[in-house]
């Protein structure tokens, strides 16, 4: 297109929304007109972009008319309002579990499967935030060797249950420090009829857990993996914790290939591939940390060494921004990757 288009963000005072606005001032997002949309309880509100004071418009199908790029945050009215968007024109990007694993929907992380967004029928979806972290490190290991088989255990920011997550760990953690009784609202999953403070603690509960034992945030690592990788025979084995830290997700990650690999090339091929950052030198003490790696746009990794046991298998520590790079990042550099080449 000639225009620079007009780009509405859903879901615009939220944790990602927030990101959203942030990037697209950072990045100088090349848009033409912007709609900052929400609930009904945020319309009215006044926010500023790029010097330019926006009122925040209720969140219906008509908002859409005219857009050219949605970017949807997340939340159960992305599965009422991205097809009604398509309708009207729009090319819906969408951060919610709702689409991705739609055969017809595209899920693209930009530096690893970007030619799966020329199929989109309308929407594309922004992958699971530890899915997307974990496969930033793992993509350039992969074209080395194919891999065979996953072993990984996440440490999950509270950021990954939104701006109500950070402030509950914010909350308890005063109280606690007060001498005063935590009250856990959120964590692990809103949804769910227990709660248990997340300050101070360690839960290895992420969603509702399946009847094969595994939450749901542990299956969309693994079907996530195989879609975006075109290959389910890939053996996924995830266990998704989640930590008392505010940003940024970590990944202790045991990966197999088909045939050994020398530990210089993989690391070598990280430190080359686009959006990934090796930070690996025990001896200095450097390796990735969520404190370090929060506000940034690149994944880290470190810790990179072989298995013990299994000179096919290495092991990696990963550490990458779920707001940013988990989840309005990628999500901004599919739009990006669209404008670039005339998708929309």
């Amino acid at each position: 297109m000639n225009k620079k288009p007009t780009v509405a963000i859903l879901g615009a005072t939220g944790a990602v929304g927030q990101e959203f606005i942030r990037l697209i001032e950072e990045r100088r997002f090349p848009y033409g007109q912007l709609k900052l949309l929400a609930s009904f309880r945020s319309a009215g509100k006044k926010m500023t972009v790029g010097g330019t004071e926006y009122t925040i418009e209720e969140a219906r199908p008509e908002s859409f008319e005219g857009v050219d790029i949605g970017l949807f945050a997340g939340g159960s009215v992305s599965k009422e309002l991205a097809p009604e968007a398509v309708k009207r024109g729009c090319v819906v990007i969408d951060n919610s579990s709702a689409f991705r694993m739609d055969p017809d929907v595209p899920l693209v992380v930009p530096e690893v499967n970007p030619e799966d967004i020329s199929w989109h029928k309308g929407i594309i979806a922004n992958p699971n935030c530890s899915t997307i972290i974990m496969l930033m490190a793992l993509k350039p290991i992969h074209d080395l060797s194919h891999i065979k088989d996953i072993v990984v255990s996440t440490y999950q920011a509270v950021s990954g249950a939104g701006k109500e997550g950070i402030d509950e760990l914010r909350e308890e953690t005063e109280a606690y420090l007060k001498g005063e009784e935590m009250v856990a609202r959120i964590l692990p999953s809103k949804s769910l009829p227990k709660h248990y403070p997340i300050a101070f603690n360690v839960i290895p509960h992420i969603d509702k857990f399946m009847e094969n034992g595994y939450s749901k945030e542990e299956m969309k690592m693994v079907n996530e993996t195989h879609k975006i990788f075109h290959d389910d025979t890939i053996a996924v084995a995830p266990t998704t914790v989640r930590v008392p830290v505010f940003r940024s997700h970590s990944e202790a990650i045991r990966v197999e290939t088909e045939r050994e690999l020398d530990i210089e090339a993989v690391r070598k091929a990280i430190e080359s591939f686009p959006g990934a950052r090796v930070q690996d030198d025990p001896a200095e003490m450097a390796y990735p940390m969520p404190l370090y790696t929060s506000e940034k746009y690149d994944v880290y990794v470190g810790r990179i060494r072989k298995d013990l046991y299994n000179p096919k298998a290495i092991n990696l520590w990963v550490t990458g921004d779920q707001i940013r790079k988990g989840a309005a990042l990628n999500a901004l550099q599919i739009a990006e990757y669209m404008i670039a080449h005339g998708m929309v």
